[in-house]
């Protein structure tokens, strides 16, 4: 997933922009810019793409004879 073809444009993970604290990207095209702004000059950094967290397996319908040897 980090590195589709198609990415769709975000400042949050483009090259030349450096997050602020109040979730403004600080851009060296650009100048201020919102987080989820598109841009014309966006170029993909995967390093600061941040991947959604894996969800939590559910064990439940497990018992303890299907983890013994």
């Amino acid at each position: 997933m980090l590195f589709r073809k198609k990415i769709e444009r975000s400042c949050s993970y483009c090259a030349y922009g450096a997050p602020l604290e109040d979730g403004m990207i600080l851009c060296v095209k650009k100048g201020m810019k919102a987080m989820d702004a598109p841009c014309r000059r966006f170029q993909y950094d995967p390093c600061k793409r941040i991947p959604p967290k894996a969800k939590a397996l559910d064990f439940s319908k497990y018992d303890d004879t299907d983890f013994s040897l």
